[in-house]
């Protein structure tokens, strides 16, 4: 990505979060089941600071209750919202420059963030930098795989009616590919699995979330409206929509 195109990607992004507060939490945890209990399941038994990197709305916070927990992000929409939740302490940075000491924490929390934060190598060097050694990472990424054909086909409708090919994430090799990435960072994986969960398309406005909780820098408003009015269209009761994710575990030695 040149540089150029990197920061209209980060005004893009702060902007989308800042008017769209919670706005993945919302989405995810009206799953049938809870991606962020998954994702925090490997980080009960940590001994240290965990620090929540682009925590957002800090959907993790309430499962962490007990732990001596950091949420970051650069979102004052995001961070407002998970302030007035209760859910700190929380700190307004951007992940490629952590204000956080060397070898500082003993986990890193990264929910559905790694495939949209740039730049990419200052991003993972920075992770690397604040875990000690044996620190552990807990990755929730989107699956590039795990659709059945039903319904690859209705996401490839909700491409075309958008005029996409697929979401704009400007790091799609931190998807299925991050146990790769990390390794040859120096990390040791010690966990990669995937897991398909559902939302629901019951009504409108399930389609209307569903569509909002998309990046869709360049979009045209009419091409927005009328996904949102064809998917609403396909709403029934029962209807689901399936959200393949990855959860990555690994060790910085």
């Amino acid at each position: 990505m040149r540089w150029a195109d990197e920061q209209r990607w980060h005004r893009y992004l702060a902007g989308y979060h800042d008017q769209r507060p919670a706005i993945t939490e919302r989405l995810l945890t009206s799953a049938d089941a809870s991606p962020y209990v998954w994702l925090v399941e490997p980080l009960h038994d940590v001994d240290g600071p965990i620090l929540d990197v682009a925590c957002g709305s800090a959907p993790t916070r309430p499962l962490l209750a007990y732990a001596h927990w950091l949420g970051l992000d650069y979102s004052t929409g995001e961070l407002c919202y998970a302030a007035e939740h209760e859910r700190g302490p929380l700190v307004r940075a951007r992940a490629d420059a952590l204000p956080v000491a060397t070898n500082g924490v003993a986990a890193v929390c990264a929910a559905m963030c790694l495939q949209v934060l740039t730049p990419w190598d200052a991003v993972l060097g920075e992770i690397t930098r604040v875990l000690r050694p044996g620190g552990r990472l807990a990755a929730l990424v989107p699956g590039a795989s795990g659709l059945n054909p039903a319904q690859l086909l209705l996401w490839a409708r909700i491409m075309w009616w958008l005029g996409m090919r697929r979401q704009p994430w400007p790091n799609p090799q931190a998807r299925d590919g991050l146990p790769r990435l990390l390794h040859r960072a120096g990390f040791t994986v010690r966990a990669n699995a995937r897991r398909t969960f559902t939302v629901p398309l019951a009504t409108a406005a399930d389609a209307e979330l569903l569509i909002e909780g998309l990046y869709l820098p360049g979009v045209a408003d009419h091409r927005v409206r009328t996904a949102r009015q064809r998917l609403a269209s396909l709403a029934r009761p029962g209807r689901r929509v399936a959200l393949p994710l990855r959860r990555v575990v690994a060790v910085h030695e």
